[in-house]
Parts: C-alpha cells; structure tokens; sequence
C-alpha cells in the first residue's frame, strides 16, 4: 500500500512534458557514467565499431520529492521510464540502432534523484587507423551530449573521478580478439556558429587487437617461405635444381597471398604495413629468382664463348675473394689441370709408341735411332704406308678435338669461378637486405605492441 499511495501521490500531477524545475532558470545538471561490457565487432571496411556498454545517468527532479516518514520510511521508488522527464542525451557517433535491450523502469530516491541505468549496444563511427595491423591501437570515442537543450538548460557532468572511469575493467568481457586498454572521459562545450553552447561529455574508448592469431597465420608462414628461400642458395649454383626450388617457392606463396587476402582488414583509406610486408617478401623472391637464373645462365655457358675478360677476372677472382673472405674454388683446377696435363703425355706416349711400330714395321728404325717419333705434323710429309699415314692423320685430329675440349672445358671452368664468386656475393647481399628488412619490421611492430 505505501508504493502504491506514493507512486499517486507523485504521478498524479506530474507533467512529463516540462523540465522538472520550479525556476526555469535553474539548470538541470545530468551525471553520467560508462562501463565497457565487450567490443562487439570491429569493421575496418565501413569504419564501424560496435561495443556494449553500461549507461548509467542520474539527474535531479524537483517534483518528485517526499517526506519518507508518510510512507512508511520509504526512502526509493522504481517509476516507469515513460511517465517521467527523461533527457535527451544523445550519442553522437551513432550510425545505427543497436539491438538494445528496454528498461522500463527508473529508480527515484526521496531527495528527488532520478537514475536511469540501462545497458545498450552501440553502433558508432570510428576512424580505425590498420597501419599497424595485427599490432594496431583504436581509439573511438563515444560523445554524449543533449541534442536539443543548450548548457543553460542542460548540463553534463561524470559521475565518477575520471580515474576510476579510466581503468575500470570490472565487467569486460576479456575473452575476444580485442582487449580494453583504458576509458578516457573529458567535457567539452559545443558551438555551431553563432548558437548557444551544448554541453559534450566524451568518452575515448582506446582497444588493443590481440596479434596471436595472426602471427601464427600470417606471418609466420611467411617468415618459413622466406628462409626456404635464403637456404635454396646453399643448393650449388651449376644445378639446375636450384631455379625450380625458387619457382615453386614462389607460387606457393602466390597461393599463400590468396588464401590470407581475405583475413586482411580492406579499407579504402590505406594499406595495413603487413600487406606492404608481403609485396616486399613477394619482390625479394622474385630478385631471389632473377639471381638464380642470372648464375645458372653464367655457369653453363656454350663452348664457343670467349674467355672470361680480365677485368672480371681481376673483379671476381682476384680481388672479391680478399675482401669478402670467400673461399675461392680456384683448388679444383690445379687437379683438373694436372689432370690434362696426365692425358695429354698419356697421348704423347701413346702416339710415340704408334710412331716407333710404324718404324718398326717400315724399317725406319735405324733412320730414327732412338731419339724417338717425329712431331706430328700435318704440314710435314706422311711417312710409311699409306694405311700407318692415315693412323697418323687420325690420332692427330684426335689430339686437336681433345686439346680443343680442353680449352672449352677451362672456359667453362672459368666462368664457372666467376658464377661461384658472384652468387656469393649477392647471396650475402640479399641476406642483409632480408635482415635489415626484418629487423626494420621487427623494432617498429615491437614498439607497437608495447604502446
């Protein structure tokens, strides 16, 4: 019966209609408070951030006071939210209605202190910086204000010390992909023009995305495709097993790059640097792959190319070496060299000892007298039979093809060196090109990260 006579006693003859002051010019002072329940969602495309909050305002209402003690000490009411004054207060921000729950009800103390506590989802525009994506920091402020009263009618004001507003984290739901860092809260006076001034509260709800995810499927594959990479140098470089490694390593992260482009954030204001991240990696394969066939096409030139010319000689092979400390492959020709120089008196010993049958079956021996064959020569008239000159003729053209092979191969030996040396080099010079990439991407997203 006593919350029965005091809800008539209050609301018989009360007008929701008006401010609820007896002087008008008074100014209705409205406290207001804001807890972050969860981050809904983050649409980096349409720049849209959708959060849950705790609203929670109070305000004073001069008719709707009593004496406790008429009531059976009755010292607070529940009303219904719709037969009271209730403050236009606005956010903003909002670009669509939120699938909020209704409170019908508001709670009303004897001392006329109305608080309206009700949670709602918001729907609201945010500029979202995904420069750093997967380490990025946003900061989206919810701006409450009266959309028609000015600050002689309405004034705002924090129900709490902004400290406690800042770090209170007692009802976040800390289990999605963002986390809540802090709430800042600052009022501000508005003005369009030549109007009266509007009372703004603001609060600047600053959220940090958690990188594990995507460190884990992003970026680490790409991390392993890229020392694939540097270790397909240690493949020798006259293989051609080496360009068809760095080919497959290449399409295997084109389809790397299509699988992961639909979990990069799209936004039509900038690119995230982890998309800048994998064009660079793409590129270094490719300069990656150009140097592989640039030393395999080196490496396995014709017969019928030149030397290699002294200036590259001097550059690769004399003075590279020394400075870069490579351990030069120069070792292999001395046994290669001594080698021909083994078949070549294998030949000169065998063509001798053709020679010295052939005076022993035409008794010339004793013309010769041990001082052994005479030179082959092309230009000097064949001795014996006809049958032993023609042997001569073709174990002569055998001698020329095999010192002819000979020479090719030293060419090819030679600009095999140069290959070696030089594929040295600009391995070295993309591994600190990829280092120095790294490190550059590694410091800036670790500054990031502890922001």
């Amino acid at each position: 019966p006593a919350l029965r006579r005091l809800s008539r006693s209050l609301l018989t003859h009360y007008h929701k209609g008006s401010r609820p002051v007896r002087d008008w010019r008074t100014t209705t002072n409205v406290a207001i408070d804001l807890m972050v329940y969860a981050i809904l969602s983050v649409d980096e495309k349409n720049q849209v951030l959708t959060t849950y909050v705790w609203y929670r305002q109070h305000w004073t209402d001069e008719f709707l006071r009593w004496d406790p003690e008429r009531f059976d000490n009755l010292t607070e009411i529940s009303l219904p939210v719709e037969s009271i004054w209730v403050p236009d207060i606005l956010i903003n921000e909002f670009v669509d209605v939120g699938k909020s729950p209704h409170v019908p009800y508001v709670y009303v103390s004897n001392y006329g202190e109305v608080q309206n506590l009700k949670p709602i989802q918001v729907m609201t525009a945010c500029s979202l910086d995904i420069y750093n994506f997967p380490f990025d920091v946003q900061n989206c402020s919810l701006t409450f204000t009266s959309w028609l009263h000015h600050i002689r009618d309405i004034n705002l004001s924090l129900w709490r010390q902004p400290e406690l507003v800042k770090f209170d984290r007692s009802v976040f739901m800390n289990q999605g992909e963002w986390e809540l860092l802090y709430v800042l809260s600052c009022f501000q006076e508005f003005r369009v023009k030549s109007s009266d001034s509007y009372a703004e509260m603001k609060f600047y709800v600053v959220i940090r995305r958690r990188p594990l995810f995507y460190t884990v499927s992003l970026l680490l594959p790409s991390i392993f495709l890229m020392v694939m990479d540097i270790v397909g140098f240690y493949l020798p470089p006259n293989s051609g097993e080496r360009v068809s490694f760095k080919i497959t390593l290449l399409l295997g992260y084109s389809v790397f790059l299509i699988i992961v482009s639909d979990t990069l954030p799209a936004t039509a204001v900038g690119t995230p640097l982890i998309g800048i991240y994998f064009v660079v990696c793409m590129a270094l394969l490719v300069i990656s792959l150009t140097e592989t066939i640039l030393i395999v096409r080196l490496v396995h030139r014709q017969d019928l190319q030149p030397h290699v010319p002294p200036w590259v000689r001097r550059l690769l092979l004399e003075r590279a070496p020394v400075l870069l400390c490579i351990r030069h492959r120069s070792s292999l020709s001395p046994s290669r060299t001594q080698g021909s120089d083994i078949s070549r008196e294998g030949e000169n010993d065998s063509t001798a000892k053709l020679n010295q049958c052939s005076c022993e079956d035409t008794r010339d021996c004793a013309t010769v007298g041990g001082t052994g064959p005479a030179p082959l020569s092309t230009d000097a008239p064949a001795e014996g039979p006809p049958a032993v000159a023609g042997v001569l003729r073709e174990v002569t053209a055998i001698r020329r093809f095999l010192e002819r092979r000979e020479e090719f191969r030293e060419v090819s030996r030679e600009w095999l060196q140069v290959g070696y040396v030089l594929d040295v080099l600009l391995f070295r010079a993309y591994l600190l090109a990829v280092l120095a990439y790294t490190l550059t991407l590694g410091t800036l997203w670790s500054l990031w990260r502890d922001v």
